[in-house]
């Protein structure tokens, strides 16, 4: 694989903003795993230029996209390919410079690495070898989206990218029914449309979802609306350009029926007091623990014939 040097690789490291020079420290050995814009070139951190401007190599997805972005800030420094395709053959490599006390930076095309990229091997590669891994966080566009959802952000599940063809995607939903927190996916342009259709059919198409579009690029949108109303509005229209992330609030709650509540009640009885019973059964359900007492009382007395133990 190419190992792109370049004359103005020996110059003493550091990084420009807005043509200000700004000199970097020495960086400690190990694998920095780095951060890298989503599409907006100004939502580098300092500390990731500060990390890629001091690496002794720059371990990266595609060269041609990550010297765009050190061209934005005058970084010159040794890179490497590392992707899906040649990962096998490179980690051995990049494991060998680490060996060598040299600092490694590892950065994707866009956002934070090792998100549906294979760069968990190599960190767990490099973790097994005893190397330090740093992370220097920063953009990612599965956070961008459901903050900016208005979904719930409590409690999320970030799936990646669904299988591609209609039966293993909705075996893979079927799966994600019941996450008791809101979902986020990574889909294609052109698979969008009947991924939504698959969400709808599959998760409830009155759950909210939104569609991210072009993440902090020029023609960032989002649409907004139920499962069902969405996959209705995008099954008529050309596939729309660009980066897609798909946020879906969670499943409804609905309270469990009288027959479900003497169910756990006698479940809870058979280990525990009334008064354990009770306590549980309100922290599982959220109900009134004064109407869970009352209930497991009357059950314990109908089950036993006489007073309930307390």
């Amino acid at each position: 694989m190419r190992d792109d040097r370049r004359p103005d690789g020996d110059k003493p490291p550091g990084y420009a903003i807005d043509g200000v020079a700004m000199a970097v420290r020495p960086l400690d050995p190990g694998l920095h795993i780095v951060a890298t814009p989503i599409g907006n070139l100004g939502d580098m951190t300092l500390r990731g230029l500060a990390t890629l401007a001091a690496a002794d190599l720059i371990v990266c997805e595609d060269t041609r996209v990550t010297r765009v972005l050190l061209a934005r800030y005058a970084i010159a420094r040794r890179l490497i390919a590392y992707h899906e395709h040649n990962a096998a053959a490179q980690r051995p490599r990049i494991l060998r410079e680490l060996a060598a006390g040299h600092a490694v930076a590892l950065v994707s095309d866009a956002g934070t690495p090792l998100i549906s990229d294979p760069g968990y091997r190599l960190v767990a590669e490099a973790v097994e070898a005893g190397h330090a891994v740093v992370p220097v966080p920063g953009a990612s566009a599965m956070l961008a989206a459901l903050v900016a959802s208005g979904l719930p952000t409590d409690a999320f599940f970030f799936a990646g990218f669904l299988p591609q063809k209609e039966g293993a995607r909705r075996k893979r939903l079927a799966a994600l029914v019941a996450v008791p927190g809101s979902l986020v996916f990574y889909e294609s342009a052109r698979r969008l449309a009947a991924a939504l259709a698959d969400m709808a059919a599959v998760l409830g198409g009155a759950r909210p979802a939104v569609v991210a579009r072009e993440l902090t690029k020029t023609f960032e949108t989002y649409r907004r609306g139920s499962l069902a109303g969405l996959a209705a509005e995008l099954a008529g229209e050309d596939a729309p350009k660009g980066e897609i992330v798909v946020v879906i609030g969670p499943p409804e709650e609905t309270a469990p029926d009288a027959a479900d509540i003497d169910t756990l009640l006698i479940g809870l009885l058979e280990t525990g007091t009334v008064r354990m019973a009770a306590d549980e059964a309100a922290a599982l359900t959220g109900l009134p623990r004064r109407d869970l007492y009352q209930r497991a009382l009357a059950l314990k007395d109908r089950d036993d014939g006489g007073d309930a133990e307390a």
